[in-house]
C-alpha cells in the first residue's frame, strides 16, 4: 500500500467527521441558548467531566456490563442457532416462538427485568443487554448453518470426519460470515441497551450520568456524555472490525478468488 493510498483512505474516513464538526462549531458559535451551548464550551468541559474519576466510576462499569452481556448473547446465540439450524424438527418446533420473542422490542423488557432483578446493580443490566443482543446472532447463525453447502457436508462425511470436526471446521466455519453479520448488529443494539438499562434508577454508569447532568441542568456536561457515548461506539466498532478482518481472512480470500474466476 503506497503512502498516497493511505492518505486517500484517511481523507475518505476523516473527511465527513471533520466537516460535521466544523459545521457544528461555527453554527453554535455565539449561541446564548442554554440547551444549545457552543461546541467550544462543550470541548472545554470534556476533560474535567470525564477525566476526573468518571472514567473508572461510570464509563468502565458500563463497558464491562456491555461486554459481559454481549459475550453471553454471542455464546448463547451461536449455540442455539447451530442446534436450530442443523435440525429441521427443532427448527419447525422453535421457529414460531423465536419469531414471537424476536418481535418484542428489547427496551420494553427493561422495566420488567428491573422489577425482578432490581434497578441497581449490574445483573439486570447484563441480562437486558444479553436478551437484546441474542436475537441477531441467533437468527443469523440459523441462516448461516442452513446455507452451508451440502456438498461440503457430504464430502466431510465421506472422509469420515468426526461429528465435532464437521461442526467446527465445516458448519461453524461456513456459517461464520453470517454469524459475524449478526454479531455486528448485536453490538449496536448492545450499546443502545447499555444506555437504556441505566436510565431506570441506576446511580452509576454512562447513561445514568447523562440523565443526572440533564436533571441538574448541566447541559454542556450532558453534551459531553453524548459525545463520549459516540466515541465509545466508534472504538467498539473499530475493534470489532479488526477482529472480524482477521477471523474472516479466509472468506475474503475465497470471495476474491471466486470473483476473479
Amino acid at each position: 500500500m503506497t503512502p498516497l493510498t493511505v492518505l486517500r483512505r484517511l481523507g475518505y474516513a476523516l473527511g465527513l467527521p471533520l466537516v460535521l464538526v466544523a459545521v457544528w462549531w461555527f453554527a453554535s458559535a455565539g449561541s446564548t441558548s442554554p440547551f444549545w451551548p457552543p461546541l467550544s464550551t462543550i470541548v472545554a468541559k470534556f476533560p474535567g467531566t470525564w477525566f476526573s474519576g468518571r472514567m473508572t466510576e461510570d464509563v468502565l462499569p458500563s463497558v464491562v456490563r456491555l461486554l459481559v452481556g454481549y459475550a453471553l448473547a454471542v455464546v448463547a446465540g451461536v449455540a442455539v442457532g447451530m442446534l436450530v439450524g442443523l435440525s429441521r424438527r427443532v427448527r419447525a418446533f422453535t421457529e414460531p416462538t423465536l419469531e414471537f420473542f424476536r418481535a418484542v422490542p428489547p427496551p420494553v423488557l427493561v422495566p420488567l427485568i428491573a422489577l425482578f432483578l432490581g434497578y441497581t446493580g449490574s445483573t439486570s443490566k447484563v441480562i437486558t443487554i444479553a436478551l437484546g443482543c441474542v436475537w441477531p446472532v441467533l437468527l443469523n447463525t440459523v441462516e448461516g448453518v442452513r446455507g452451508v453447502d451440502e456438498v461440503l457436508l457430504d464430502t466431510a462425511r465421506c472422509y469420515h470426519l468426526s461429528r465435532r470436526s464437521r461442526l467446527v471446521h465445516v458448519v461453524l466455519r461456513g456459517a461464520s460470515p453470517q454469524i459475524a453479520a449478526g454479531a455486528r448488529q448485536a453490538l449496536s443494539i448492545g450499546v443502545i441497551l447499555m444506555v437504556i438499562s441505566e436510565l431506570f434508577g441506576a446511580n452509576r454508569g454512562l447513561g445514568a450520568s447523562i440523565v443526572q447532568f440533564q436533571r441538574g441542568f448541566a447541559i454542556p456536561e450532558m453534551w459531553t456524555g453524548i459525545i463520549m457515548l459516540g466515541l465509545l461506539g466508534f472504538v467498539l466498532s473499530l475493534v470489532f472490525r479488526l477482529v472480524e478482518h482477521r477471523a474472516l481472512a479466509w472468506y475474503r480470500g475465497l470471495r476474491d478468488a471466486n470473483r476473479g474466476a
